[in-house]
């Protein structure tokens, strides 16, 4: 896990919660433990992008709108890429 994941927003139990869905079930749907669905929840687990794709298909919804960086990391002086240097 990069360090970076305390940055992240993540709105996992209000859509969960909002889909009528109890952590067990959508851990079945995503093929994970629930434990591992509580630990993404409560920001101790930053879920692989396979996992948040399935997570987001589960939802009907985005991986946006699951997990954002807020808008003041975006903005931040980005490093150029290798192309981009050339």
């Amino acid at each position: 896990m990069g360090r970076n994941h305390k940055k992240l927003l993540n709105s996992l139990e209000k859509l969960r919660k909002s889909a009528g869905l109890t952590q067990q079930q959508l851990s079945n749907s995503a093929e994970v433990s629930r434990k591992s669905i509580n630990a993404i929840e409560n920001g101790i687990y930053v879920p692989s992008t396979v996992l948040a794709l399935k997570i987001a298909h589960t939802l009907h919804c985005k991986v946006e709108d699951l997990f954002k960086l807020p808008q003041k990391e975006l903005l931040k002086e980005k490093t150029p890429l290798k192309s981009e240097v050339s």
